[in-house]
């Protein structure tokens, strides 16, 4: 098969403690290789891609290793952006959901979270911290599978859908959304296409926002500000195209995928309520991605039933398994609920369940580490969690 595979994963995996400790030297001010940074890093992938490949998982990740936050540092490496410290909340939609979680005494914003273009963005070659990722993981494995492995990547609204409108970058760069946009998509797509020369041909794109585009308080507090220039759908619509601009000529044997990410914070917090229904027929049909990585661990996604939407053609990954409860999930009920997910994508096509299937996978329903540390789960839970991912897949499909 090519991507996705049954059995899938979102790309986080926990950190090896000497990894973490590396990482509080150079907070410190001890330089990376005094550190022992680089070949700590690399043994680290090396034995997570050895541990992923040990259970049958295809799409092998680093594990984001050499991130300290799921979005890494692409954003900082593109020519334009400017990092901003201790930013005023005054730039922020204050009802934007990890914006909320964000709020530090004094209405600041955590330090270094904040990225903006302060002028033009443009990028010459593929980002540093991407095709390190990228060879890191390749190192770890023979040439013959590196097609399989999947690097994740940020959505390209990240830095947009947070701030103020019009806050995102400086009034001397760009007039409006649209000019930036495009040359966000420029960006894009000088990255996917070094990173499709570095050898990738698997990328998911990790997206908080198109979740939140689900969440009624979030709507409801776009619709309430004032500054906003059009609806929530004008903005739907706007990053959408985004996508499909940042995709645009991209080979045919490039697998893209999109996870819509409601949150795995430090302690297990999610960010993110709301069924898909009220986004699922337009973000389906109309976002030019492979494959879907929806959450579906709790009652606040919702149902299967908007996966009646999913056009031939295009697949869904099922994320039934919780990374944020110790608690093991019964085999049985997953499976059952693979199926049901199955169902509705047969109803809405007119296939049998069989044919549906095919476009069906399994996986966790979110990374298992969205920042270096402080996670409800051990390492052997997490093990058990992709074991169990493995067991089903093995059992609905009796391939990979």
């Amino acid at each position: 098969m090519a991507p996705p595979f049954r059995a899938e994963q979102m790309g986080s995996l926990l950190r090896p403690d000497n990894l973490l400790e590396a990482r509080e030297k150079i907070a410190t001010g001890v330089s990376a290789e005094a550190a022992g940074l680089p070949a700590i890093e690399q043994e680290a992938v090396r034995e997570v891609v050895k541990m992923q490949r040990d259970l049958g998982f295809k799409a092998v990740t680093s594990g984001e290793y050499n991130r300290t936050r799921f979005w890494g540092l692409m954003w900082d490496e593109f020519e334009g952006t400017i990092r901003l410290q201790d930013a005023e909340a005054s730039m922020f939609r204050l009802y934007h959901p990890d914006v909320v979680s964000l709020i530090e005494p004094g209405a600041k914003v955590m330090p270094g979270d904040s990225v903006i273009a302060g002028s033009k963005l443009s990028l010459s070659t593929g980002t540093a911290s991407n095709l390190h990722e990228l060879k890191l993981v390749q190192a770890s494995l023979p040439q013959s599978e590196w097609r399989n492995i999947k690097l994740t990547m940020i959505t390209p609204a990240w830095f947009h859908m947070r701030y103020k409108q019009g806050r995102a970058y400086a009034a001397s760069a760009y007039a409006n959304d649209a000019e930036y946009f495009a040359d966000v998509a420029k960006v894009y797509r000088v990255e996917l296409g070094a990173l499709y020369e570095a050898g990738l041909r698997n990328v998911q794109f990790d997206d908080p926002g198109m979740a939140y585009f689900c969440s009624e308080a979030f709507r409801k507090g776009w619709e309430e500000d004032e500054d906003n220039v059009g609806s929530v759908e004008d903005l739907l619509d706007a990053y959408i195209r985004l996508y499909n601009d940042c995709l645009a000529g991209l080979p045919d044997d490039m697998h893209t995928g999109i996870h819509l990410c409601r949150g795995n914070f430090i302690g297990g917090r999610h960010f993110s309520e709301g069924s898909y229904d009220v986004i699922a027929k337009k973000l389906f049909e109309d976002l030019a991605v492979d494959t879907f990585y929806l959450e579906y661990d709790t009652e606040r996604a919702g149902g299967f039933e908007p996966l009646r939407f999913l056009p031939k053609g295009k697949n869904v990954v099922v994320g039934v398994i919780s990374t944020k409860l110790r608690e093991m999930e019964d085999k049985e009920a997953v499976k059952q609920r693979i199926y049901s997910a199955a169902d509705f994508v047969a109803e809405g096509s007119g296939e049998t369940r069989e044919e549906a299937l095919k476009r069906v996978c399994v996986s966790p329903q979110c990374g298992f580490s969205t920042h270096e540390s402080g996670y409800p789960l051990l390492v052997e839970h997490q093990k058990a969690k992709l074991q169990l991912v493995r067991e089903v897949a093995d059992e609905i499909w009796g391939e990979a």
